[in-house]
Order: structure tokens, then sequence, then C-alpha cells
């Protein structure tokens, strides 16, 4: 099996860096290939633009979507867009680590979502959902709140922890075919005690393990969605 992490924290030591380095380490264990994205460390620029691309198709006026476009069919895109692309198509299993700020991701998270994703190489109208570019693998957002579940509930101040991942789980996971796991939340991970953080830690591995024991079972997605697909 082979898993791609992408994982949006400034501080190695935060508790989001132990989920990542538990995946990783946890995975590797058993034999499992590992990739991470770590945005921060590798200074991922958020901002879209014309430097997306090694060639441009319009010098008169910027339309991103028509750029991505032309990148997609003259094999264009920056060299950091390229290697990202190549991950996600090599991966059967994409993991989100994440903290949950101002109920949303991190700006650099929303920023390779979308630099990355770029059209006609990940949808079209044609290649959406069910019918989309990555069909047959599996995503998983992990995630840290500061509030607790009280008040991500139904009757809580926040509402249903829900709301804030629909456009990571539907509008990203889903929208380009993978099949969008239940995410796994750590909630009001600042506060809780050290033995609670490390039982999550526990609860997380053997989450993982078993994703990947049936992502084996069931074959691996990039023997039924070669690598080199695309919406284009």
């Amino acid at each position: 099996m082979k898993a791609l992490i992408v994982y949006a924290h400034p501080e190695p030591t935060s508790f989001n860096g132990a989920l990542k380095d538990r995946a990783v380490a946890c995975l590797e264990r058993e034999c499992h290939e590992v990739q991470v994205t770590d945005l921060y460390a590798e200074n991922f620029d958020p901002r879209a633009g014309r430097h997306d691309f090694a060639e441009v198709c319009d010098a008169e006026r910027f339309d991103y979507q028509v750029e991505q476009a032309h990148a997609t069919e003259a094999a264009s895109f920056a060299p950091d867009l390229a290697r990202e692309h190549e991950r996600l198509f090599w991966c059967d299993l994409l993991v989100v680590q994440y903290p949950m700020w101002w109920f949303g991701t991190p700006a650099i998270l929303k920023g390779w979502v979308d630099r990355v994703l770029a059209y006609r190489r990940f949808y079209d109208l044609r290649h959406r959902y069910a019918t989309g570019v990555l069909k047959g693998r599996r995503g998983i957002l992990s995630v840290t709140t500061g509030g607790t579940p009280e008040r991500f509930s139904e009757e809580g101040i926040f509402g249903e922890i829900d709301q804030y991942l629909r456009p990571m789980q539907f509008g990203m996971i889903e929208y380009l075919g993978m099949t969008a796991l239940d995410p796994f939340v750590t909630y009001a991970a600042s506060r809780v005690s050290r033995e609670e953080l490390t039982l999550q830690l526990d609860t997380w591995e053997r989450r993982l393990l078993a994703i990947a024991a049936e992502i084996e079972a069931n074959g691996a997605a990039a023997e039924a969605q070669p690598a080199a697909s695309g919406a284009a």
C-alpha cells in the first residue's frame, strides 16, 4: 500500500507532527510505502499565479483554468506542482493532516488544493465524483481542534464538525473520485492530558493499519488507475 501524507503544521513538535510521525512509523513498520508532503518544511508557496507554469498560453490575460488546461496538455507545470501530481497518482491512500484554524484549513493547505489540483489534470465536467480521476483511491482527513467534542455537537456552540470538514471531504476528496473515509478528529488537542494524547495516537495507528490492510486486500488503486491517467 502506498500512502501520501499532506501535512500542514509549522511546528514539528506539535500534536499534528506527532500524528504525522506515528502514521509514517506504523505504516513503514508494516512495509507500506509512504511519502510526505510537509508544506511548511518544503516552503510551499500557496499563491497561485503565472509562476505555476513553465510556459504561457495567453500572455495578455491570465486565466488560471486556461493555463492549467494548457499545462496539462503541454506537461508544463512548475516542478513543485509536477512533483505533487506524481505523488497523488502514485498513492493508494491520501492522508491530509492539519489543525482546524478559524473553522477551516491553514492557508498553506488551501493553497496546495488550489495550485495542485489543476483543471484538466485532476478534474473537468466529465471527471468528478463517481467519474473522478482519482477513483479507486481513498482519502482521510486527520484534524485537530481547539474546541471540545461538546462544543462541536448538535447542541454545542459551534454545531457539528462535519459542516467544517465538508469543503475538504466533499469538495476535494470526493470531488476527485476518491472514497472519503470517516475523518479522524482529535478534539481539544492542546487541553487534554499527555496520557489521552498517547491513547489517541494508538487509536490513529490502529485505524491506519486497518485501512492499509483493507486496501491491500482489495488490491492497490494504482493498478486499476494508471499514473498516466488524467482528466485531459
